[in-house]
């Protein structure tokens, strides 16, 4: 009794390993057990080359926003209305 027993364990083991290894959580565990996924160096370099345009982006974005800034800044000096001093007319010398 106790061998049919150990045999209709196996039996339903079978189809019960099968179906958690083929879950995303038996995937999950595969790859932590591969260890960490290494990227080639060429992938690597093109990341840090990415981040270096992404701050020079940055950059550019700052300083457009300044230029703006003082266009704005500029084109209200040069709208108000202010009296502006005038030469007093030619003399007779």
């Amino acid at each position: 009794m106790v061998l049919v027993g150990l045999i209709l364990l196996a039996a339903l083991m079978i189809p019960i390993v099968s179906i958690v290894i083929d879950s995303p959580i038996g995937r999950a565990l595969a790859r932590r057990l591969e260890g960490p996924e290494q990227l080639p160096p060429s992938l690597v370099e093109l990341a840090k080359k990415v981040e270096l345009l992404e701050s020079e982006v940055d950059d550019l974005h700052q300083a457009v926003q300044n230029l703006q800034e003082e266009n704005a800044f500029f084109q209200r000096l040069l709208e108000e209305n202010q009296p502006r001093p005038s030469l007093p007319p030619p003399g007779k010398p």
